[in-house]
């Protein structure tokens, strides 16, 4: 279940973060705000290459996959994972199917509040206003590539999952390139977003569980 919970947070946004220095504090946040809103408004489409990396407490090692993004307006996603094992995550609207090479579930995000919290910031994002999601507090920095974001939960359900979701805007496209998400149990994941093509066509039909 935290799998692909994690997993969703990571197709919902158009963002990166990375481990770097020099980034300086934002002191108007309106253009960025204006900016990000403009860019995801003209964006219908993402299709791209991705890699997982899982810290564990438990272990040394990083947890590492590999697979396929697609994501197409509105909220119809698709998270192919292709190593080291197969995994698949389609999400359409508030329906969402989580495949393996064993079985095949079916998970409706209406009676699950930590979907609809998430399914919000899907949508914050694809609006370019999830630096307005109350559901958040927001501190933003900025070096000559990237903005750096901050958000920090303070939502219930939210608070009860993640410590902080970092993410990096790519100042020339707003695309997604890594998102870094910190658990309260000192685990994180980050994904890298990679060779990305924005709108490109996509069929509806990539958005079956198939």
């Amino acid at each position: 279940m935290c799998k692909w919970l994690l997993i969703l947070i990571g197709c919902v946004v158009s963002l990166q973060i990375q481990a770097q220095s020099g980034f300086k504090p934002v002191g108007d946040m309106a253009p960025l705000k204006q900016q990000f809103a403009k860019a995801a408004q003209s964006t219908q489409s993402i299709q791209c290459d991705f890699v997982q990396e899982k810290n564990l407490s438990m272990l040394s090692d990083k947890i590492v996959s590999k697979g396929k993004f697609w994501f197409k307006k509105d909220n119809k996603v698709r998270m192919e994972y292709l190593q080291p094992s197969y995994y698949l995550l389609v999400i359409n609207g508030k329906d969402i199917r989580i495949k393996d090479a064993q079985k095949e579930n079916k998970v409706s995000g209406k009676n699950n509040k930590l979907f609809e919290q998430i399914n919000k910031i899907t949508v914050d994002c694809v609006r370019g206003t999830v630096l307005d999601n109350a559901d958040f507090s927001t501190k933003a920095a900025e070096n000559a590539q990237y903005y750096r974001l901050e958000l920090t939960p303070v939502n219930k359900v939210m608070k009860e999952y993640f410590q902080t979701i970092v993410l990096l805007v790519d100042k020339q496209d707003y695309s997604v390139s890594k998102i870094t998400m910190a658990e309260l149990s000192g685990d994180d994941t980050t994904i890298s977003f990679l060779h990305k093509q924005l709108n490109t066509n996509i069929p509806d039909a990539v958005f079956s569980a198939k």
